[in-house]
């Protein structure tokens, strides 16, 4: 919806004060790999927060620490040997799972000199650690840490084995290369820090239960290219429902892109399409390298580079079906589990391109409509008193077309009770479709 009540979002993130957390065992890699990977961090400009304090001796983990975790974007966790001997890192990894959960923070494992499956099936080192902290702390305290490394290893899998393979050394042999290793580990995370939140809407009302449907039919096919329609009038919503999915997921793809008002761009000028293609190839790789000398040429390059990846595309603002062959053709372009959304007023062409779902996007509801042009009219979810009445009466009258009650709303911001009647008593003389109509 393009406006709305301050609802919570699930993929809204906490604000942030550190770009990377680094989680670490002292003992085992601060003045070694930590040390080094924090300077170059530092070095290209990462805000990270490495904490310095060496003594732990069994205390609580600090709040201040727990506070960094949960304001940082990125938390990298060097999984070196004695990692599972300190409880402290261990609740540091149980906070940091839990923040990845509740604000979408992203969970980069790094495996130093640890087989990955020792993080996984906690045996060796951790095996052994982990029975001996039960004796002291208790089952339910070992298992919720068991719990969280392993939702660790889940997170780094792809991640890491990619990094392997790039260095094309065995896994726990890689000190030799260390400085290669750890220029990998920058690059990926300068790519990740470089993607952005959409702006989705100032006030976004009414998005939370549409982006809970939408998402709903998402991710029914796990290992297969999926094509997902919104459709619905000009000025419903799309977009906006488009950008709060986009912020929510994705995450959870390898690259990412969402090219909007692809109409609008396509028409632009002769070379419109191959303007969007060098910008998807663009975005989804995190590259700017790419030139495409013509339609043919790119379609060519998008199934090359994009084939093996698993991505998320949203097409915005489709009306023909030539504007979506040349970017998205076939599902045999992209990875294993990718997700290309477009949005549409056409409900025919989704059809036309076979999508596998389709979600109608609606109208608001009273109370939505309401609370969306009170948040624009008067910076408030309700009316005031003195015009609560007029203030419902041009609601009744626009409806639920989110466009439609920002425009108005905002015209009237700061007006007084007289220009509210006035603009209203014009607004009867105008059919709502018609409105609607000059509105878009």
């Amino acid at each position: 919806m393009a406006g709305g009540s301050q609802e919570s979002h699930s993929h809204i993130q906490l604000s942030t004060t550190y770009d990377v957390f680094l989680s670490f065992r002292g003992e085992d890699t601060r003045k070694t790999f930590t040390n080094n990977l924090y300077t170059r961090l530092c070095q290209f400009g990462v805000n990270t927060f490495r904490d310095d304090d060496e003594l732990r001796r069994g205390r609580e983990i600090a709040s201040e620490l727990l506070k960094a975790i949960q304001e940082s974007r990125i938390s990298i966790i060097i999984f070196s040997e004695n990692y599972a001997s300190s409880r402290w890192c261990l609740d540091e990894l149980v906070k940091i799972v839990e923040c990845k959960e509740k604000t979408k923070q992203l969970v980069f494992p790094v495996f130093y000199y640890v087989d990955p499956s020792e993080v996984r099936e906690q045996t060796g080192n951790f095996g052994k650690e982990l029975e001996r902290h039960e004796e002291r702390f208790g089952l339910e305290k070992v298992e919720t840490w068991r719990s969280a490394l392993s939702e660790a290893y889940q997170d780094g899998i792809w991640k890491i084995l990619q990094l392997i393979k790039d260095i094309k050394i065995p896994m726990t042999y890689f000190r030799p290369c260390e400085s290669r290793f750890i220029q990998k580990i920058i690059e990926v995370i300068l790519w990740e820090l470089n993607r952005k939140y959409l702006d989705v809407a100032k006030y976004p009302i009414g998005i939370d239960s549409r982006v809970k449907h939408l998402y709903s039919l998402l991710f029914k096919r796990q290992d297969d290219v999926s094509f997902i329609g919104i459709y619905g009038a000009g000025g419903i919503g799309k977009t906006t429902i488009a950008k709060a999915i986009f912020n929510q997921i994705f995450q959870q793809f390898e690259g990412c892109c969402f090219l909007a008002n692809v109409r609008a761009e396509a028409s632009k000028k002769h070379d419109g399409l191959v303007t969007l293609q060098e910008e998807l190839l663009c975005e989804t790789l995190g590259s700017t390298n790419f030139i495409v000398d013509n339609v043919n040429s790119g379609v060519d390059l998008i199934k090359e580079r994009l084939g093996s990846k698993k991505v998320l595309i949203v097409l915005d603002d489709v009306d023909h079906k030539s504007q979506l062959e040349p970017l998205a053709g076939a599902r045999d372009w992209f990875g294993s589990g990718s997700q290309v959304i477009i949005t549409t007023r056409d409900e025919i062409l989704l059809n036309t391109m076979e999508v596998d779902e389709k979600y109608k996007a609606t109208e608001l509801n009273n109370d939505e409509s309401l609370h969306l042009f009170s948040w624009h009219a008067f910076e408030n979810p309700v009316p005031s008193r003195d015009y609560r009445e007029i203030s419902k009466d041009i609601v009744a009258y626009i409806g639920g077309l989110p466009s439609a009650l920002i425009a108005m709303g905002s015209s009237l911001f700061g007006k007084h009770k007289p220009v509210w009647r006035s603009t209203f008593d014009k607004l009867k003389r105008f059919p709502r479709d018609e409105y609607w109509r000059k509105l878009r």
